[in-house]
């Protein structure tokens, strides 16, 4: 296999026998998992292809609130729980509940097949280029030798052959698992018109609901469709096959796929121009793609390193070169090399899963390949949309967080509504679940448990991430005209869900802990009647930034007399008599003592208002709590955990949660395990994260915690190797995000640093202060340029 060893490449010994085995590419809006071999299967994801309709929340929200929801009854809510009356409390919280959010939906199926094709022998099946961002094999094919390469660039998938010999034949065929409309084959070109479900209720409710259901004549206006079209560029003779084309005689190919929506039409823009766009408009732009690809020869593009200035790890002193998946990552020894491809391959899902003018990554990023994906491949708002990001500013690749802001200006567009119908509140509000549509209701369909489809926090916790988002860039515009509005909006909301007390102390009611539950004075487990810590933390937080952003911003903002009121009123996070951070305002008997979620930790991280500097206190309780907590769980908690660890100072424990989380899971993939966290995942043969089933939260929460335990900069101070484990006593990280705009290179060996650099591509100088090993220093950064700075550093240590 004719590729370079100047790149870090991922190798398996053979084509992908399921979809857990199959190689992810794609560009934030097209995405395949590549299956290899004589088959050739792509397995395409539209990231637009979502059931549902742009007024699926409206319609939701009007029914809620004709059956007795709101205001009125929210004040009854409080009073049962006043009262004491916490079943009478739950149950009228219930008529808040929704349906439920949409599901992101397969697309398309495309075989490129080679008939009699094998890998050549001695060389890997498969290698995917984690730098260039391309799926290459080698094949033997009778006497022709095969070289095929795939990648995704535009909105379209290409896949590349050439042959040492002519090919006899190439079949190339179109399926969809979605209602197929018409296919026709033109002047070359194949496309497929497909209709998408109106509605796609999950898994949970399949025993109430139908699983899937297409528009029928008298539904809304909305038309849920989406195109799908086919070119190809060969020397040799091209005619109609069975559901596709077939190519004889050629050695040279090159295969477009294209798609369009109307959905996309309804994400690109906040006019009505979704309305009234044609089903043949639709399908032009998909044919226009597809063509203009093979056209301008977009297939040279496929060598480009995609992100050159994004954060690269060599841990442990290894990167480059072509590394055996199942020998060397899955069942290797080297620990550093294990953790370089871990925090590489979670920057790469990311960047292929999310980009500007696309949707948000969801649950499985924007690779899904089952009519009912595991809870709607949605957006799950209490912890895991919020991890997707965690990792695009400290590896450098923020800008692929921007679908993030867009989401949650379609959550705010919508939540406004729902703020003001159900809860009487300004601002807007969402929930644990939302979609493509911007769903911000409660979901549950009136049965859903309080502790899961009850928490009015969920948009609060997207603000922070578009806060970090603006630290990680310092743009002020970005602040300005987008982030600030949304901070914003959900700070109204939170002023005025806010409650007081007699004794002056801040309190939430209805409150809940995500998913969590305690057990009351019966042994009852209950979601309802305290206070959840995270509640108080996320608000805190909320408030402050608010506070922030209008005085970065310098503008007169009438709200802030009521922030800094309302923030005198907030308690600190409540400790235990056994020095744990406590999950609820009172001390109670906890249901599940080693639940996956961890909450109260919140203010650790994501956020900065504990530090071990700062608040040690709260920094000893956040430990004790982790520590009872217990160990890993599944892909996600585990990123958590690792996070927390870092940012506790804590290497070690970071390290063995991270060996916890890369070891191999060799139990059935495709089942649904239990969520409590009783049985543990780990990674699937294609290095996917898995419960099971498979998420991405933990392979983009991986990274985030690697570079966490490297480099931090939160709290106005960088932070050069605060946890490093003692498993990696050398290595280097280039490229790594600092907040204010910065970026850092490290380079350490026999555990201590050896060099840092810093840059500052900002039109104007900065101070940096800098800590190492216990001591800080400051150093001033001139406009747009970068310094080396490991001779302050040595100095600094050195003296007394």
């Amino acid at each position: 296999m004719t590729i370079s060893t100047e790149t870090l490449q991922l190798a398996w010994r053979e084509p992908a026998g399921h979809w857990e085995e199959a190689i992810p590419i794609g560009d934030g809006l097209l995405s395949a998992m590549v299956h290899g071999g004589a088959g050739g299967r792509y397995q395409v994801n539209d990231a637009t292809v979502w059931s549902g309709t742009p007024e699926t929340t409206a319609e939701e929200l009007r029914r809620v609130v004709a059956q007795g929801a709101g205001p009125e009854r929210l004040r009854e809510v409080r009073a049962a729980l006043a009262a004491g009356d916490l079943s009478r409390a739950e149950e009228l919280l219930l008529t808040f509940e929704g349906r439920y959010s949409q599901e992101f939906l397969p697309f398309v199926d495309l075989t490129v097949e080679l008939p009699g094709a094998t890998p050549v022998e001695g060389e890997p099946a498969r290698v995917l280029d984690l730098d260039r961002h391309v799926v290459e094999e080698s094949l033997q094919a009778g006497a022709a030798r095969v070289e095929r390469a795939s990648w995704v660039e535009d909105r379209t998938l290409f896949i590349s052959i050439e042959a040492s010999e002519p090919l006899p034949e190439v079949r190339i065929a179109l399926a969809t698992p979605l209602r197929e409309l018409s296919r026709s084959l033109r002047d070359g070109v194949l496309t497929l018109d497909l209709a998408v479900p109106v509605d796609g209720a999950p898994l949970h409710e399949q025993s109430v609901v139908p699983p899937l259901r297409y528009a029928e004549r008298g539904d809304a206006d909305y038309d849920a469709f989406a195109a799908a079209a086919l070119a190809v560029r060969s020397d040799g003779t091209a005619e109609p096959g069975d559901h596709g084309l077939t190519v004889r005689g050629g050695r040279r190919l090159l295969i477009a796929l294209s798609s369009s929506t109307r959905a996309e039409s309804w994400w690109a823009g906040a006019d009505d121009e979704w309305r009234t766009v044609s089903r043949e408009t639709i399908r032009d732009r998909a044919v226009t793609r597809a063509l203009g690809a093979i056209a301008a020869g977009a297939g040279q593009r496929e060598g480009a390193l995609r992100h050159p200035a994004a954060a690269r790890f060599a841990i442990g002193g290894r990167r480059e070169g072509r590394w055996d998946v199942e020998a060397d990552i899955l069942r290797g020894s080297d620990d550093g090399l294990r953790a370089t491809v871990a925090a590489e391959y979670g920057r790469y899902l990311l960047t292929s899963s999310s980009r500007t003018g696309g949707p948000a990554a969801n649950l499985q990023g924007i690779w899904n390949g089952e009519l009912r994906p595991a809870w709607s491949s949605n957006y799950t708002i209490n912890i895991n949309t919020e991890m997707n990001y965690w990792a695009a500013g400290p590896l450098g690749v923020i800008e692929h967080a921007e679908p993030l802001i867009s989401l949650v200006e379609r959550l705010a567009a919508t939540g406004r509504d729902v703020a003001r119908e159900l809860y009487g509140c300004r601002g807007w509000v969402a929930h644990h679940n939302s979609d493509l549509w911007g769903w911000s209701l409660p979901v549950g369909m009136g049965h859903g448990a309080p502790s899961w489809a009850i928490w009015m926090m969920g948009g609060v916790w997207l603000t922070h991430s578009l806060w970090d988002h603006y630290e990680f860039t310092a743009d002020d515009d970005l602040l300005r005209d987008r982030i600030q509005p949304l901070l914003r909006g959900a700070a109204e909301f939170c002023l005025d869900w806010l409650q007081v007390g007699p004794d002056g102390r801040a309190f939430l009611s209805p409150s809940t802990s995500p998913e969590n539950s305690y057990r009351d004075a019966d042994g009852v487990p209950r979601a309802l009647g305290l206070t959840a810590t995270m509640d108080l933390e996320l608000i805190r937080s909320l408030f402050a930034r608010t506070l922030r952003a209008i005085q970065v911003l310098g503008d007169p903002d009438p709200l802030r007399g009521e922030l800094e009121a309302a923030l005198a009123t907030i308690p600190e996070p409540p400790v235990g008599g056994d020095g744990r951070l406590l999950e609820w305002s009172e001390e109670v008997p906890e249901h599940e003592p080693a639940h996956r979620h961890l909450s109260p930790l919140v203010g650790l991280y994501p956020l900065d208002l504990i530090t071990p500097e700062g608040t040690p206190a709260l920094a000893d309780a956040s430990r004790r709590f982790l520590d009872a907590r217990g160990p890993g769980a599944m892909g996600w908690s585990w990123a958590w955990k690792i996070a927390l660890r870092a940012r506790l100072g804590d290497g070690e424990a970071a390290h063995e949660l991270l060996q916890q989380a890369l070891t191999p899971y060799d139990g059935d993939a495709r089942r649904h395990g239990p969520v409590d966290g009783s049985e543990w995942g780990g990674l699937l043969p294609n290095l996917f994260s898995t419960h099971p089933p498979f998420q991405i939260d933990g392979n983009l929460g991986f990274p985030a915690g690697i570079a966490e335990l490297l480099l931090q900069s939160h709290g106005g101070v960088v932070h050069l190797l605060p946890a490093l484990p003692s498993a990696w006593p050398e290595g280097r990280a280039t490229g790594l995000g600092v907040r204010g705009g910065l970026s850092a290179d490290l380079v350490w060996s026999g555990g201590r640093l050896e060099s840092t650099v810093l840059r500052n591509p900002r039109a104007e100088p900065c101070d940096v202060r800098l800590r190492y090993d216990g001591t800080e220093v400051e150093v001033r950064l001139a406009a747009g340029g970068e310094q080396a700075i490991d001779g302050v550093l040595r100095e600094a240590v050195a003296t007394p």
